[in-house]
């Protein structure tokens, strides 16, 4: 089809901006239909808004029964909000539009629309991400996963999912303001790796946080059904943010609290003799412990979307699915990460359906590394052909999470962690908190024997010291003692 008919003379964008190509990737399949690109090379570096018609802006509120953007409280204090509210102030009638967007350059076209880095006119400091979707280009399918997408982002409010600044419908043009991330996607990233591979240690990091993500997805009643290294995008702090929601579909969810019984091992002392030796008794007790559980199980869809390496048997086989689709994504989307490839990839998207739908167990290449073991168990349950069994199924992440691959994972601070060391990772200087590593049990006893010495040669000092005015059987003074301890070795670590 030739440019012009694309873009007759008097469209109503400039066509200021060239050289932008489509991208799409080998692995996008749809069993309704083909994905295709816009086919579209060019848009505008400057909205020509005087030759728009119909416009409609919705800055600051979403759609009925959910709550205004600006008043959610993970991101009630980011400083694109301050921009976006000095603007809106600053406009006539209080909305936020196309003539405030100033666009910088063109960042890809993916099967809806087309992205864009942009900034407030006057407020260069924050950069936006732009989605402009042309109405008139896209089928009645694709329409309904564009509303699906818009009415997602309006809900979300979570450190690694996107935020909706601004929905803004001009035309036939559906404009979505949403987070701009500068590292890129994971994607692109594990291409520059050696072997294509990442480091269990930087896995576990990016899964916590994409199961962290589908957490909060799955707890809300959406199934996401398009995981895969290419959607989850690197902020410029080196943590994730899970982009592209348009193939999600929305189910009903019954928040519960479960109870659980844990085990704990605990060490009693008693005293055996008048010469004061004591005798330490290893004793298991019970603890019973109240789980948050929100997992979709009654989602139902047929609808064959997604990418052909990431779709689970139920998809394939086209008789239904419904949660556990995204808990095999999350098997595959591990082992991507560790090995460079998917699991059950064919030399065609034939045979790689084939190979999903067969009886064929997953395989693992030889990799020698410290948590191997435990990362290939959980690739296992969860990539289990029959998604009444997978790991996940019934209660979600909450299972998940307590899988030995994610052993010393403290899940209410992981958004304060530190990202791993990742050849081409943007990093930007914050308070992070170092990010947690598993050790072995052969580590644990040596560092247990460390403290040890540590704490008889402290012991031994004050006794020896008759001048000192500390008393080790006194409470307050061994607490001094303790702090100053700790004041030291923090210094140290510092």
């Amino acid at each position: 089809m030739e440019e012009d008919a694309l873009f007759p003379s008097d469209s109503d964008l400039d066509l200021s901006f060239t050289s932008c190509t489509s991208i799409t990737t080998d692995r996008t399949f749809a069993c309704s239909s083909a994905r295709t690109s816009l086919a579209r090379s060019s848009l505008t570096l400057s909205f020509n808004e005087s030759r728009l018609s119909t416009t409609t802006t919705t800055t600051t509120t979403s759609t009925t029964n959910t709550p205004p953007l600006h008043s959610r409280p993970h991101h009630k204090w980011d400083r694109h909000w301050s921009a976006i509210k000095a603007a809106t102030n600053l406009s006539s009638d209080g909305n936020l539009h196309l003539r405030h967007l100033k666009l910088l350059r063109h960042l890809g076209t993916g099967n809806l629309g087309r992205v864009f880095l942009c900034s407030l006119r006057d407020y260069d400091q924050s950069s936006f991400a732009l989605k402009v979707v042309d109405k008139d280009s896209l089928t009645n399918k694709k329409l309904s996963h564009v509303e699906m997408e818009s009415h997602i982002l309006s809900m979300l409010d979570h450190p690694f999912l996107p935020t909706l600044y601004a929905h803004i419908d001009v035309s036939h043009y559906i404009c979505l303001l949403i987070d701009y991330c500068p590292g890129g996607d994971l994607h692109s990233l594990l291409r520059k790796q050696p072997g294509c591979r990442l480091s269990v240690q930087a896995v576990r990091f990016f899964a916590a946080e994409v199961l962290v993500a589908l957490e909060y997805l799955h707890a809300m009643g959406i199934v996401y059904r398009d995981l895969k290294p290419e959607n989850i995008l690197l902020r410029d702090d080196g943590h994730i943010m899970l982009s592209d929601f348009d193939l999600c579909f929305k189910a009903d969810v019954v928040p519960m609290f479960e109870n659980r019984i844990v085990n704990n091992n605990r060490s009693h002392r008693r005293r055996c003799s008048c010469f004061g030796s004591e005798h330490r008794r290893e004793e298991e007790e019970e603890d019973m412990v109240a789980e948050f559980v929100a997992e979709p199980t009654t989602a139902f869809s047929r609808s064959c979307v997604g990418t052909h390496e990431y779709l689970a048997p139920e998809l394939v086989s086209g008789t239904g699915h419904g949660n556990g689709v995204d808990w095999w994504a999350f098997g595959v989307f591990i082992y991507e990460l560790l090995y460079g490839t998917t699991p059950f990839k064919g030399g065609s998207k034939e045979s790689t359906l084939r190979n999903i739908a067969s009886s064929m167990q997953v395989r693992f290449p030889r990799v020698e590394e410290e948590g191997m073991k435990e990362a290939k168990d959980l690739i296992e349950r969860l990539l289990v052909k029959d998604p009444r069994r997978r790991l996940g199924y019934a209660r979600g992440a909450t299972d998940i999470k307590r899988h030995p691959f994610f052993d010393g994972i403290k899940w209410p601070l992981i958004r304060t962690y530190r990202p791993p060391e990742v050849r081409g990772l943007m990093r930007k200087n914050k308070s992070h908190v170092t990010h947690v590593t598993v050790v072995s049990s052969n580590e644990k006893s040596q560092k247990r024997k460390r403290l040890w010495r540590w704490w008889n040669k402290g012991v031994g000092y004050y006794m020896k010291n008759k001048n000192s005015t500390y008393n080790i059987h006194s409470n307050s003074n061994y607490y001094q003692y303790a702090s100053g301890c700790n004041k030291s070795r923090f210094r140290k670590s510092a």
